[in-house]
């Protein structure tokens, strides 16, 4: 049996052109030199290297400086104002310069340097935040955790939280003789309410979901403040170790100004009786300056131990 198969004109001259073209475009690529390749290589525009974001510098670097600029500009402006009462900016650096020489000598006990007295002083804060927060965050977790203790803590929290720290020193040098331990204890007192309020706050705004599949696991207390609160909670209670740790620097000062000795807050008040205005305002730059490193260290550490979401 035979078959045909008959093609029309019109396709047959249209595959046939098609494959004369296909043959040409193949033959053309087949006797195209390396030489052409590599020419035709050179005729392509190179990728240039991403400029550098000037305008991003500048955001980040102008706006600080201009603050700072500000600021010493109506300082200036009110060293000329005040006859020179207030020192102006170039008498005080020179100064600053004088005392950073040797921070760390001492001449007795009431003549130290600068050095030493920020060293006291967060020597006291240390001592004073280190014994409220092991009072403080548990109990936070406890109020937090438990109703019964909510409701009977919370009315003296409310009641004692408002009360200016400084109203605690003399309790404290009533009871424990002594000016350092009564400084140490105002620091505690004021460092105690920030790691309570946010702890509790924390555990208690854990998902009840959580708490209902513990639950059901039957897990004990020890599993469920480990597995469950403690890291839920965690960012919570570094906002409160956080603030806590600002208001003791904060208060500090002033509790040093009026009980003595050797620290920051003392050294001020010594110059001020001495009538030396340039050296106060250098204690206001270096208890600022401390302040802020403070509080960067603790953003760094509450940064590194909290999730992303909460992050953002």
């Amino acid at each position: 049996m035979v078959s045909a198969v008959f093609h029309s004109p019109i396709a047959t001259a249209t595959d046939g052109s098609a494959t004369k073209t296909e043959a040409a475009a193949a033959h053309s690529a087949v006797a195209s030199s390396p030489k052409d390749t590599q020419t035709a290589a050179q005729t392509l525009p190179e990728q240039s290297a991403p400029a550098f974001d000037w305008n991003g510098l500048l955001l980040k670097v102008f706006p600080p400086l201009a603050g700072l600029a500000l600021l010493i500009g109506i300082w200036a402006l009110v060293s000329i104002g005040t006859a020179s009462s207030i020192p102006s900016p170039l008498e005080t650096w020179k100064q600053a310069v004088v005392i950073f020489s040797d921070p760390f000598y001492s001449k007795g006990p009431n003549d130290q340097g600068v050095g030493w007295n920020v060293l006291f002083s967060l020597k006291r804060v240390a001592l004073g935040f280190g014994l409220a927060a092991l009072v403080g965050i548990p109990a936070g977790f406890l109020i937090g955790r438990f109703e019964f203790l909510s409701r009977m803590f919370n009315p003296l929290i409310s009641l004692l939280r408002p009360v200016s720290p400084l109203a605690w020193l003399p309790i404290g040098l009533l009871v424990f003789k002594g000016a350092n331990p009564a400084a140490i204890w105002t620091i505690f007192i004021c460092s105690i309410w920030p790691m309570v309020i946010n702890t509790a706050v924390g555990v208690q705004r854990v998902p009840q979901d959580y708490m209902n599949v513990a639950r059901v696991l039957n897990l004990s207390e020890w599993k469920i403040f480990t597995k469950i609160l403690f890291p839920s909670v965690l960012p919570y209670m570094l906002t409160g170790v956080r603030l806590a740790v600002g208001t003791a620097w904060l208060v500090i000062v002033a509790a040093e100004m009026l009980t003595g000795g050797v620290g920051i807050g003392f050294w001020v008040w010594d110059e001020w009786n001495n009538l030396n205005v340039k050296n106060i305002i250098i204690a206001i730059f270096v208890i600022g300056i401390v302040g802020l490193l403070l509080e960067f260290a603790l953003i760094k550490i509450a940064t590194a131990f909290t999730f992303e979401e909460v992050k953002s």
